[in-house]
């Protein structure tokens, strides 16, 4: 610092409150740390010239209610409606890179949204257009969010799952919890440090093959990740990564010998390379207990108003915690 003031103006905080952008509120009392980016969502809001919906909407994405008791599982139909002039295909493409930036740093709940709509920019559609002032419904009901982190022995876990036949093209959705907590058969949960929710690239043969398909990404991922940490100094025994599908599992773990899966080689065999290797433990736990299933699929708003304070913390902790540190300062100074 003594150097850089020779030659720049340059300003210090030594209570790191801020980061990149992102306000960082600590709670030592509670071993925890708050993130959010106060009126983000609101300036981009004002960008966009949306005002707020009359009616609260709880859901970042239209919902298709699933068809129960259905024997065939038919693609996704094609989007046939009108195509968008150059303006209406900036403004979507704008909206998609203004909020993937706070959907990454603080709410998550916007990514599975976000990738559905970035999947149509190129192409968008009246559909399309309609999907996007649905999200920045969304935005304007919820627009602070914060993401909460507890201390914890910096282990890294993953809970994985994907859903099959959901997207345009025949293609299915990976999706990822990414957290740091202890070393334990099951894992506590803790604030996401990221999150996959991607559009699986091949088409899928069935749905224990989306599976392996998530389980492969989210590995991928993991790694260097996993290098990372041991890289700072927080040794990392065999990540433990959740999935809530059985035969995956078995497949993984060497309890199911597969047969005729020639397209999913590559994926279970370097998965089980990794295990055999001991980088990672595979281990199988109910859906409900699934955080990985958020990000994939468009959930009902019911759905999302659960899962909210699940992944998010209310904004009203932050400003509690902010109001009695600006009364120690004013105590102290006085």
């Amino acid at each position: 610092m003594n150097v850089l003031q020779q030659n720049y103006t340059i300003s210090h905080d030594w209570d790191g409150t801020k980061y990149a952008g992102i306000w960082l509120d600590w709670d030592y009392e509670n071993r925890e740390v708050h993130l959010s980016i106060p009126g983000y969502v609101q300036r981009a809001l004002t960008r966009f010239q949306h005002e707020a919906p009359q009616r609260p909407q709880h859901s970042p994405h239209p919902h298709t209610p699933p068809n129960y008791g259905q024997k065939v599982q038919y693609a996704k139909e094609v989007d046939t409606s009108q195509k968008l002039d150059k303006k209406d295909k900036k403004f979507i493409q704008e909206v998609t890179g203004v909020f993937l930036f706070y959907a990454r740093a603080v709410d998550n709940t916007m990514l599975v949204a976000l990738s559905a709509i970035a999947s149509e920019q190129a192409e968008p559609t009246v559909n399309t257009m309609i999907k996007t002032k649905h999200f920045l419904d969304y935005a304007a009901t919820h627009p602070d969010a914060v993401l909460t982190f507890r201390a914890s022995d910096m282990v890294l876990a993953v809970h994985s799952d994907a859903s099959y036949l959901n997207e345009l093209g025949a293609r299915s959705r990976a999706g990822g919890h990414y957290f740091l907590t202890e070393d334990k058969p099951f894992p506590p949960i803790n604030g996401a440090i990221t999150n996959v929710a991607t559009i699986i690239k091949a088409v899928m043969a069935s749905a224990a093959e989306a599976e392996l398909g998530a389980l492969f990404i989210n590995s991928q991922k993991a790694v260097p990740i996993r290098q990372t940490l041991e890289e700072l100094g927080h040794t990392q025994p065999p990540t433990p990564m959740q999935t809530d599908n059985s035969t995956a599992f078995g497949v993984v773990n060497n309890k199911i010998l597969p047969k005729a899966t020639k397209p999913m080689d590559m994926r279970f065999h370097w998965l089980r390379d990794r295990l055999r290797q001991k980088q990672f433990r595979y281990y199988w736990r109910p859906g409900t207990k699934n955080y990985g299933d958020y990000w994939t699929k468009h959930h009902p708003a019911s759905h999302h108003q659960a899962m909210r304070p699940e992944l998010l913390t209310s904004n009203a902790v932050v400003m509690a915690l902010r109001k009695v540190a600006k009364n120690k300062m004013a105590a102290s100074a006085a």
